[in-house]
């Protein structure tokens, strides 16, 4: 079974482990398991052999020095392809890293594979016409989620003990949730994420998903910090994010809890999964209230900002490869066309308005304790669930995801961690959000999570 991103990195150094046998090891899971599990679009074996050689002779060093990580095809990596699971973008190389990846390089981080991603990270689940549909190694008949799937899975699989996603609604929470992996969606800003597509430029971030909480915050703590490489990274007031870890529970936290945010619908084995933790929780020392901020579904807030720089983004690419970009990706572009400078600015002026309710709510509590999502992981081939509870989906981009968005429309770090199986023996995921820039507060609620939990 492979080991923690931090166990690795430990080893290592004390001459425990051989960084070439962990990188080698990691090679032969990947052979063995992705032509089932279709996780990796990339692999980059004799470079990753190379790397970890230099690092076993000394020539290589930092916190993650040996360790093998993979990132999403959607995130430059200097001379590997990132096609953003597009064929209008089969042939695009990138010739330079985006910041936090050259963050983790520079740590040591071995990559040896790019991994999938829907086209244009534009859906919930992972599957495109470039590379396939991405399989959940907890149950191949069923999706990883998205859009950073092929992550999820890859962590889920044990081909790797960290990944990089990326997450504009849900994209690294989502798969975590339905792979069984945890994952930090980080405030809005704290991890660069350029150079890189232009993407959903306000509502995106970049960040790690890993076996657990510790190599969040591991990740966390290399790839922060602001890049003159992109405008939209600041200086985090706070830090910390492995020092909050030994911080004792849930000590000193105002913890609040919410299992539908008072306008969601969950699966009856979610709900039940969720309230047994809760009652855990609070077993455990936790001092929890169940509030949240004025019930309002966030889905009508968020479709027109991500259509809109959706257009934007990707409307060239659309021009001039129409018969390269799926026919499902085209028609999100083209929704997008139908809003004018004065749509997005006002569904942006809406936006701040709902931010502005979710900062205030962090003034009364430190932390936000909600499902992930409302539902395990569906079956392959569909693009989300039609009804969760009896009740249908309403006819919006992804509204099975609701429960994901508001930590993208107000910039809010959030954590999902594994708390058990539903019905079908498929994960559930509990989600931590907490005030901007309190990712430490988040990451310590979500170890203390697992503590609870056993």
């Amino acid at each position: 079974m492979i080991r923690s991103a931090w166990s690795t990195a430990a080893g290592i150094r004390s001459g425990e482990l051989a960084a070439v046998d962990v990188i080698s090891a990691t090679l032969a899971r990947i052979a063995e398991l992705d032509a089932e599990i279709n996780a990796c679009t990339v692999v980059a074996g004799q470079t990753a052999l190379a790397q970890a050689a230099e690092v076993d002779r000394g020539e290589r060093s930092g916190p993650l020095a040996g360790v093998p990580i993979s990132v999403k095809d959607h995130v430059w990596v200097r001379g590997l392809p990132a096609t953003n699971g597009s064929r209008s973008l089969a042939g695009f190389v990138p010739a330079q890293d985006c910041a936090c990846v050259a963050r983790l390089v520079d740590a040591g981080a071995i990559i040896v594979a790019k991994t999938n991603n829907p086209e244009f990270c534009y859906r919930g689940v992972t599957s495109n016409d470039l590379w396939g549909e991405t399989r959940n190694p907890r149950d191949p008949s069923r999706t990883t989620g998205g859009s950073s799937g092929g992550a999820a899975a890859s962590v889920a699989s044990g081909m790797v003990p960290l990944a990089i996603g990326t997450d504009g609604g849900g994209s690294i929470r989502i798969p975590s949730a339905f792979c069984g992996t945890t994952g930090l969606k980080p405030t809005f800003g704290l991890i660069p994420k350029m150079p890189g597509f232009r993407g959903w430029p306000t509502l995106s971030v970049t960040g790690p998903i890993a076996t657990d909480v510790r190599d969040l915050a591991l990740a966390a703590t290399i790839m922060a910090g602001p890049s003159s490489s992109d405008p939209l990274s600041y200086p985090s007031p706070s830090g910390g994010y492995l020092g909050a870890l030994d911080e004792p529970g849930w000590s000193g936290l105002r913890v609040a809890f919410s299992a539908d945010l008072g306008f969601a619908e969950l699966d009856p084995d979610v709900r039940a999964a969720f309230n047994r933790a809760i009652e855990r929780i609070a077993d455990s020392g936790a001092a929890v209230v169940e509030a949240s901020p004025a019930p309002q579904d966030p889905s009508p807030l968020w479709d027109p900002v991500a259509l809109a720089e959706g257009w934007a983004s990707e409307r060239p690419l659309l021009a001039a490869y129409p018969d390269l970009v799926g026919a499902d990706a085209a028609a999100i572009i083209r929704a997008g066309q139908r809003m004018s400078v004065a749509d997005y600015l006002d569904a942006q002026d809406a936006r701040a308005r709902y931010a502005t309710t979710w900062l205030g709510f962090f003034r009364d509590y430190d932390v936000l304790l909600t499902p992930t999502m409302p539902v395990t992981a569906f079956e392959l081939g569909r693009l989300g669930p039609s009804t969760i509870n009896g009740v249908a989906v309403p006819d919006s981009y992804d509204a099975w995801c609701a429960l994901a968005l508001p930590a993208n429309l107000a910039g809010l770090p959030a954590v999902s961690v594994p708390i058990g199986q539903g019905r079908d023996g498929l994960p559930v995921g509990l989600q931590v959000m907490a005030a901007r820039w309190a990712d430490a507060t988040a990451l310590r609620a979500a170890a203390a999570v697992n503590v609870s939990l056993g």
